[in-house]
């Protein structure tokens, strides 16, 4: 067990805690911290899918409309008297600092950034991370979007075209990689995987790729990439079968893609999957096919930590996250025939072996395991309590 450190009360803030990435990866850190001895509280709404969860660390309630937040925050602070305030959304910034600007004795203020994107309002971009005590990155390139901006001029995406620079002091600004569960997610023996495909209708004899995640408007996770390219790929694999996973406003586009592009007997919507572990066990390769903003890809490395190739966009945050695991291909954003291509050699190569899968799987452990992002957020915040 590590020793308890000193001063060791954090205050996590999360207005949301309805359920993304965001709000997932708050409570990881928030368990990891508190298994290595840290006093851990949550800011957030009582009402929330996560609120029960985020009971279980210690929860203060505070209301969703943003002037009683910052009362209601500044109140709980002088009672509480953490010595860090963490701060996960957007959204969640300027009431962090305005609360602990009301607050004495003031908390050290902590902000992640897990958007691949800067704020909208040129107030915030001035002002919001100058005033921070420290920034975290969750990627290089998010650090480098939020230094010198990031411009994409020939995107077919509107939000690429221009990413603004901000106000930061470099000396402030860390990047510390999203930590995922690989306890869970790890390489299993073969009947493991014949079950899982027995459960999705798949046979053990087809080449299954597959995209996870979400499909809202406008592009999805790149999924209408992915059938195109899979009208390719069919015409050289026949055994193969095509898996989207996940729910969005884009269902109804993306079943008349695979009416029209004939794949109504190889595609299939298999929606959103509770259990994700099954759904990588399933897969012979994952396919993150994305062509809007990226900043560091859990679901890569999870399809990593279980041994599963991976074909990913060249794009963001994106081959940070691959090149842990390191076992597939990269490819150009939106290329459908770079996509399709790499596909079908990515099938027609051997599947890894057992040796091969454990050592992808080590490498997620070093690098982006959730007790690795725990310790670094936690030397983090004792630098930061020693300065």
């Amino acid at each position: 067990m590590p020793s308890s450190p000193l001063l060791a009360r954090v205050l996590q803030l999360n207005s949301r805690l309805r359920g993304g990435g965001t709000d997932i990866q708050c409570l990881a850190l928030s368990q990891g911290l508190a298994r290595r001895g840290w006093k851990v509280e949550i800011a957030g709404p009582a009402d929330a899918p996560l609120s029960p969860e985020a009971s279980n660390l210690s929860l203060h309630k505070i209301p969703r409309f943003r002037p009683l937040q910052i009362l209601t925050l500044s109140r709980l602070l002088r009672v509480s008297r953490p010595r860090i305030l963490h701060a996960h959304h957007g959204d969640d910034y300027w009431t962090a600092l305005l609360a602990s600007r009301l607050a004495r004795p003031s908390p050290l203020v902590v902000f992640t950034r897990h958007l691949a994107k800067s704020p909208r309002s040129p107030l915030s971009r001035k002002h919001l991370f100058a005033n921070a005590d420290a920034v975290i990155a969750v990627s290089g390139f998010v650090a480098q979007v939020l230094r010198q901006g990031h411009d994409d001029p020939a995107s077919a995406v509107r939000e690429r075209h221009h990413r603004h620079s901000c106000r930061i002091d470099p000396k402030r600004l860390h990047v510390i990689h999203t930590g995922i569960d690989t306890d869970a997610f790890r390489p299993m023996e073969p009947s493991f995987s014949s079950a899982a495909r027995k459960k999705l209708g798949l046979k053990d004899n087809e080449i299954v790729f597959g995209v996870v995640g979400g499909f809202d408007l406008p592009v999805g996770k790149g999924q209408r990439v992915f059938l195109r390219a899979a009208k390719e790929v069919i015409s050289r694999l026949p055994r193969a079968r095509f898996l989207l996973a996940g729910k969005g406003s884009m269902e109804s586009t993306l079943l008349q893609d695979i009416h029209h592009l004939g794949l109504d007997l190889r595609a299939t919507l298999v929606g959103h999957q509770a259990d994700p572990l099954l759904l990588h066990h399933a897969l012979d390769i994952l396919v993150h096919p994305q062509i809007a903003t990226e900043a560091f890809p859990s679901v890569v490395l999870e399809a990593h930590a279980c041994g599963r190739p991976v074909i990913a966009s060249e794009l963001d945050g994106i081959p940070e996250a691959w090149r842990i695991g390191g076992v597939g291909q990269l490819v150009s954003p939106g290329d459908t025939h770079s996509l399709a291509r790499a596909m079908i050699q990515q099938a027609e190569q051997p599947a890894p072996t057992e040796k091969q899968r454990n050592e992808m799987h080590q490498r997620v452990v070093e690098h982006a395991s959730l007790p690795v992002q725990a310790k670094r957020v936690e030397d983090l915040y004792r630098r930061l309590m020693a300065r």
